[in-house]
């Protein structure tokens, strides 16, 4: 029994895999059929009748289907194609492009295709000359050309997809093409130029899509293009291998290349470095002579700058020394103007001082005459006061006094205090027959009255007046 394990063939697996594939999709999946939709439809037929209902059918194409029982109408969109056929009839009884109808389901039928261009990608997992995998993958583009051909010979009854079938049929013929002729070609030309492959495609596609001509219609299709977008091989060892020649010589171009270029990079380094050299010498000497030139340029400015500010300073001491001499013959005939200045301001002070003191003088002498002339009205005036008194005074009579003693007598009795006692005074006497006398001895007895209020108190004493029978 060996001991090596079987090679497993996985191109094999991959073939048996696509075939069980290609047996499913080549199966149409149908449509349930209108007779088993009314079977299982529960509704009442009154409730059916008495409205139309629009249906839609299980076509991936937006047909659709209005009215009620028999009398139905089929609606199909502008850029889809239909057949529709009837019992009893070779012919269909509507063939076209966005064609609407009457539609009977006890004795019709129809087929709805899109007319919209189909696209089919292709991966073709092909065997070049070599023996080597190759996966080729590109893609081909159809449209219906002649529909009354196609729905005889092609299968439109998917109901999710009517061009499904028609696709794969489309799609394994041309992977057959394509890996019929990359058989017979290296896999260098498959890689660099896909042009054989496109054009024996595109011939064997038209012929069956096409015909062959004259009579023979094909299929009632049109190719409108065929294209091969990209050819991979499938190891990546051999890809490695294929690709191992032109990198090495696409590096040892890049590598010869850096080398003269590092060739040059160097020889250009050298010169660069030899002329900087030469220059930074140059400069340097350059350098040197500007700055022993510029030293001696600070030199004799220096120098030329100490001797100016030498005979600058001399120069500010000589005139220093005028000014100063100047300075003191002003100050000596600004002193001997002051000295005069001085002694006409005293002179001037003296003879202020003298018309101050002859002012006041004046000023005192008017005073004076002013407060005699004001001390002499005023003597007048109370000589005049005091002669109006007594004219006044010798005016009044006895009677007269008496009359207004008795009138003030009231006011004088309430704003006396209360008396705690009681103490009487007599009020007259001997004074004579004549009128002045008595007047003089009521005034004197009066006065006494008031004297002796103040020394006891008025508190505690109170007097009674009795009037002589004279002041009665």
């Amino acid at each position: 029994m060996s001991s090596r394990e079987p090679v497993k063939n996985e191109y094999l697996d991959q073939v048996r895999e696509q075939q069980q594939r290609l047996e499913v999709d080549l199966k149409a999946r149908k449509a349930m059929a209108p007779a088993q939709m009314q079977a299982q439809n529960v509704l009442p037929m009154r409730r059916a009748a008495a409205a139309a209902v629009a249906e839609r059918t299980g076509n991936a194409v937006d047909v659709r289907i209005t009215g009620f029982w028999r009398w139905k109408t089929v609606i199909v969109p502008p850029n889809a194609y239909v057949v529709h056929t009837r019992r009893g009839h070779a012919q269909p009884l509507h063939i076209g492009l966005g064609v609407s109808f009457r539609f009977d389901p006890a004795l019709d039928s129809f087929i709805v295709a899109p007319g919209a261009m189909q696209t089919i990608i292709i991966n073709a997992h092909c065997i070049c000359r070599e023996l080597q995998g190759l996966l080729v993958q590109g893609y081909v583009q159809w449209i219906i050309e002649d529909f009354a051909t196609a729905y005889r010979k092609l299968d439109f009854t998917d109901a999710e997809d009517p061009m499904r079938v028609v696709n794969v049929q489309l799609r394994e013929q041309a992977e057959a093409a394509i890996k019929d002729k990359v058989a017979t070609m290296s896999i260098d030309a498959v890689l660099s130029d896909k042009q054989p492959i496109i054009e024996e495609l595109t011939a064997r596609l038209r012929h069956v899509a096409e015909g062959g001509g004259g009579g023979d219609k094909g299929l009632g299709l049109r190719i409108v293009t065929v294209q091969i977008k990209e050819a991979v091989v499938s190891s990546a060892r051999l890809w490695e291998s294929l690709q191992t020649p032109f990198r090495s010589e696409r590096e040892r171009v890049a590598r010869l290349a850096s080398l003269g270029t590092e060739e040059a990079l160097a020889q250009r380094e050298l010169e660069v470095e030899q002329t900087r050299e030469r220059t930074r010498l140059e400069s340097d000497g350059e350098l040197a002579m500007l700055r022993a030139r510029k030293d001696a340029e600070v030199y004799d400015r220096e120098q030329a700058e100490r001797l100016r500010r030498q005979q600058r300073e001399e120069e500010a001491a000589r005139q220093l020394a005028v000014e100063r001499q100047q300075s003191a013959l002003q100050t000596a005939e600004l002193e001997k103007a002051r000295l005069a200045v001085e002694a006409e301001l005293t002179k001037l002070k003296q003879e202020v001082e003298a018309a101050r003191l002859k002012r006041d003088a004046l000023a005192r002498a008017e005073v004076s005459d002013v407060q005699s002339a004001a001390t002499h009205r005023q003597a007048q005036a109370e000589l005049e006061l005091l002669e109006t008194r007594q004219r006044i005074l010798n005016g009044l009579t006895p009677a007269n006094l008496q009359a207004r003693l008795v009138e003030l007598l009231p006011d004088i009795a309430e704003k006396l205090p209360k008396p705690n006692e009681l103490r009487s005074v007599s009020i007259g006497g001997s004074g004579g027959s004549q009128d002045g006398q008595g007047v003089a001895t009521l005034v004197a007895q009066m006065m006494a009255l008031v004297n002796i209020l103040k020394a006891d108190g008025a508190p505690r004493a109170s007097a009674q007046v009795v009037t002589p029978p004279e002041a009665r």
